[in-house]
């Protein structure tokens, strides 16, 4: 089975194309150019490189959420324009789940951090079974940094982090956090399409894809633009209750 994944919910850009157990290609970049100038022409070279006919593939996976609101847009209006033209489903994957599963057979509770700024994290828990089952802890969320680090100090294991929230919230992590703590090294600790892939390969068996037309991020909690309306209603209401 073959899998076409995409990844731009942060600041890298990945994507790649899974076969089975085989990566048969992958491109990624971090660096700060936005996602519309790089992801198009990225796929265009992975699919000239690889010789690859995009009617071979089965499905596409998606990075579907949470992120950044501009990456995740443009992310899954690529996959949709894919899925729609070529007639073929989209596996939405955890963006959270996806980042953490960078880290297969790790023998430490995982914990991505993503920055998501006010001092808040898009973050989960995440563990390997001895027999390499992959089983959230605790589901992908939105939640102020003490909160994730109260949840690793309440389960009492040794940790390691990944993912751009990391040197952001290093500190918080080394004044509150009471269990040995370990960071992943540079080559699994960023967002990769290749783990979307593989991810969405299981999620795929699992029944969980959806038809192009269906396909929506997941932004866990509203935009900038729309926490600052709702909060400018909120202060309007209070200053004219009778709605004069």
């Amino acid at each position: 089975m073959k899998i076409l994944a995409i990844d731009s919910s942060g600041l890298v850009a990945s994507v790649a194309v899974v076969e089975d157990d085989v990566l048969q290609g992958e491109y990624t970049i971090n660096f700060k150019r936005t996602h519309s100038e790089v992801l198009l022409p990225m796929l265009d070279a992975l699919k000239r490189d690889l010789q690859l006919d995009l009617q071979s593939i089965d499905a596409i996976a998606v990075a579907a959420g949470p992120g950044s609101f501009t990456g995740l847009r443009i992310g899954s209006a690529t996959a949709k324009g894919l899925g729609l033209a070529l007639g073929k489903p989209i596996v939405p994957v955890p963006t959270v789940d996806a980042l953490a599963y960078n880290l297969y057979g790790s023998a430490r509770l995982i914990c991505p951090l993503m920055d998501a700024r006010r001092n808040q994290t898009y973050t989960g828990l995440y563990r390997f079974t001895e027999d390499g089952i992959f089983e959230t802890v605790i589901p992908q969320k939105v939640c102020a940094i003490e909160e994730i680090i109260e949840d690793v100090n309440r389960l009492g294991e040794a940790v390691v982090l990944l993912g751009d929230g990391v040197p952001v919230f290093r500190e918080a992590f080394s004044k509150i956090c009471r269990v040995p703590v370990d960071e992943a090294p540079a080559h699994v600790n960023k967002q990769r399409a290749g783990a979307v892939a593989s991810l969405g390969l299981i999620r795929y068996k699992e029944g969980k894809a959806e038809s192009a037309a269906d396909h929506r991020p997941e932004y866990l909690r509203l935009s900038q633009a729309e926490r600052e309306r709702k909060e400018r209603l909120a202060r309007e209401a209070a200053e004219n209750p009778c709605g004069k």
